[in-house]
Formats: structure tokens, sequence, C-alpha cells
């Protein structure tokens, strides 16, 4: 037995990198680095027609993206057919294998195939339910069950993790480890992903590669953490942990023998924590190209200011573009539902409120604690709530009835722009 634990994840390039695959990319990762083994890559690309360089760049792509990296050169499996033909061909030699209309079938001989599975314990199935299969085809090319088996004992794998909708297919693969004499790796069958319906995640569940939710926003440490608990747990009710934790607490004995549920509202509330985490000047390069998209060119210092006042009541990266657009500039200003409700119950009063706001806070000095103070006389002053001041100012700066503090937000969007908008607001009114 190898002296170091060596795992793999091998994806086939016939599409993008999904979830589930991400998630045994991930799981494969964490047990690599938690107990100082090697974890390797195998492209899986013997399906000549459908199997495309551009799909294979973007599951490296997104791997990297999600923070994994591999220890080895990747392998890929269509490059080593000789040497799947050179293992049937012994088996063949051997009487182990025989000729069927021109494909080479492994026998696989009566009797128990079983193995202790990391996740699910022991799993066992008779032979004769088997029945001999192809591995080789009449055109001399592998089927997968048996190149899996010549490529993992190639690359000395110590474990397989993979889904569990693979564990029908571990019997043969066993068939073939022994009928090679080569020594069984530890095998572990981790749950599929659900959509809310308990049904397999697919796309009518909405976005399914990995890819899809770095344009939504997501942060790749958000989406690591989140996959991650997809079917393992590191006891107790910890949610948010840092990678370095997750290398430390991974352990198969945490993975989970029933089925994951992907709910999308958790991810981005997991996401929600991370952008509060992160500083401005972390998020600036991924707010900076939706932001150029929604044709605002606002100064670094502005929109590091903005990016500070709203990451706390984001969801996503584009929420926080969205919000720091509509500080930066009124044409991204547009009054929701709420707010429109809330202005007719009492439209006089919502712009006499501006009105006086408006003449307070031309003399003010523009910093938030002298904002807040300003507002709170005027309020005092008009013998009404705060609230009551702060906001209509809110609705006529954001659209929105929910906000950073409304002293913040005046600060954000500056003081003449400020002036300038609840002015246009007053008209408007």
């Amino acid at each position: 037995m190898p002296d170091t634990t060596r795992v793999r994840f091998a994806p086939s390039p016939t599409g993008y990198l999904h979830v589930g695959g991400a998630r045994t990319a991930l799981f494969n990762w964490l047990y690599a680095r938690h107990v100082g083994g090697t974890f390797l890559l195998r492209i899986e690309d013997t399906d000549k027609a459908r199997s495309t360089d551009e799909h294979t760049k973007v599951i490296l792509d997104g791997l990297t993206w999600l923070g994994l990296d591999w220890d080895e050169p990747p392998v890929f499996q269509g490059a080593r057919v000789t040497r799947h033909q050179e293992v049937a061909d012994k088996l063949l030699a051997e009487g182990k294998a025989y000729l069927d209309a021109g494909t080479i079938r492994l026998r696989v001989p009566a009797g128990e195939i079983a193995w202790d599975d990391a996740v699910h314990g022991r799993i066992s199935f008779q032979g004769e339910d088997i029945k001999d299969f192809v591995i080789l085809r009449s055109d001399r090319s592998p089927l997968y069950n048996f190149a899996v088996v010549v490529d993992d004992i190639d690359m000395r794998i110590t474990h397989v993790l993979r889904g569990d909708d693979h564990i029908s297919n571990t019997p043969k693969q066993i068939a073939v480890y022994r009928a090679v004499g080569a020594a069984l790796p530890v095998f572990g069958h981790v749950p599929m992903i659900a959509g809310p319906d308990g049904k397999k995640l697919s796309k009518r569940h909405g976005a399914t590669a990995v890819g899809d939710y770095q344009h939504l926003g997501i942060l790749p440490a958000a989406m690591r953490n989140f996959l991650a608990l997809l079917g393992w747990s590191p006891g107790g009710d910890r949610e948010i942990m840092t990678l370095d934790e997750m290398v430390h607490l991974f352990s198969l004995e945490g993975i989970q023998k029933k089925s994951a549920i992907f709910d999308m509202t958790k991810l981005e509330w997991m996401n929600g924590q991370y952008l509060s985490a992160s500083s401005a000047d972390e998020l600036y390069p991924l707010i900076a190209p939706p932001l150029e998209k929604l044709g605002v060119n606002g100064k670094r210092d502005a929109v590091l200011k903005a990016i500070t006042a709203v990451k706390t009541r984001s969801r996503t990266t584009l929420d926080v573009a969205r919000q720091v657009a509509a500080r930066l500039d009124p044409k991204h200003v547009a009054l929701d539902e709420k707010a429109r409700r809330e202005i007719a119950q009492d439209p006089a009063g919502y712009k006499a409120s501006l009105e006086a706001s408006v003449a307070a806070l031309r003399g003010a000095e523009w910093t938030p604690a002298a904002l807040e103070r300003q507002l709170r006389e005027l309020a005092a002053e008009r013998g009404v709530p705060p609230g009551k001041v702060f906001q209509p100012i809110r609705i006529a700066l954001t659209g929105g009835t929910v906000s950073e503090p409304v002293n913040e937000l005046l600060y954000v969007v500056g003081k003449e722009a400020a002036l300038g908008r609840l002015e246009a607001a007053v008209r408007a009114s």
C-alpha cells in the first residue's frame, strides 16, 4: 500500500463543471489536505465526439475559482488508450477475459463482490447478477468501468470518493481490480445533491454550473463553504468556516448518507456573511466590472465608501453593485412598490418633510455624526419621531425603504448630489 493518500477528481469534459462535480472535487481536495495526501486530476476525455478543449478549460477554471489546486499535472484518459488495450489483451491471454463478437469481455466469477464503503458501510453484490461485461469494444476503445480502474491503479489512487450514483459501477470495477491482481482502494460514495423538491438537482431548479454562480455574484469562499456542507457535517452547528478550518475538521466519518438539499436562499445568506466580513478594498475588483456594465464610472474612493455602506445588506456582488450605482448615479434610482405605498399614505407629509430636510441640511457639516445630529434636531423641532424625517430621505435617495442609516447614506451620496436629489424629489412630489 502506498505510504501516502492519493485521491482524484475525474470529470468528463463533455459539459461544464456542475455543482455535484465541484462538491465531489472539494471533498477529495479537503480529504487530501486533511491527511497530508495528494490530490490529482484526471480528464476522462475518451468520448471524442463530445469532449472539447473548451469544456476542459471551463472545468479547470471552475476548480481554480473555488481555490482547489492539484498536485501533479492532469492526466488525460484519452492519451492512455494503448495502456488500456495492453491490460485488456493481457487479461485475454490469461483467460480472465474472452473474445465475443469482436469485443473483449471480462469473466466475472460467481460469489460475493463486497466492500466496506467509507460512507455507507458494507455493500454487497453477487457476481452472478453482474454478468460478464465488455471491457474493450470491437474498435479497441475501452469502456468506462475498465479504463477508470486501469488509470486508478497506474495513478496509485488509494481512495475513490465519488457520487453514490456510482455504487452500481463499483462491483464491476472491483471485478477488474481482482482480475489484474491489484489491491482495492477505499471506496466512499457521497450522497447526491437534490433540489428543494427532493429530486436530483437539474437545470429546472435554476443554475447548476459553478460558473453560473460566479456570474450571479457569489464569492468563491462562500460557494466553497456552502458546497462543503452539502452532505458533510463538521459537527455541532458550525456553518461559516475558513478554508483552514474545513481542512482541519474534514473527515470521511462526517459525510452523511442522505441526499443534501441545494438551497439557493441559504447560499445567498452565506454569501452575505462573506460580503459583510470582506473589506471594500477586497470587494472592489469584483464590484468594478458590474458597475461599469451599469454605466457607472465613479472614482475609486467614492465607490469604496459606497461599498462599505451597503455590503452588510447585500446578498451578492451584483446586489452591492446595484446599490453602489444608486448611491453614485441618480439614473439608477427607481421607486419600488413599498416606497410608492409609503408615499401614497401621506404625500403632503412626504413632500413637507423633504422640504424641511433640504433647508436644514444646506448648512450642515457633512459628516455622519453631524448629519445625524442635524436630522434629530429637525425631528424634535417638528415634533415627530426621527423616523418620520429619515424615511422620506431614504426613499428619495435610494427608491427603497431599507438602507444603511440615513446619516451614512447622505454622507456616501455627498452633499451636492444629495441636496440635488432631494430637491428633485420635492419637485416631483
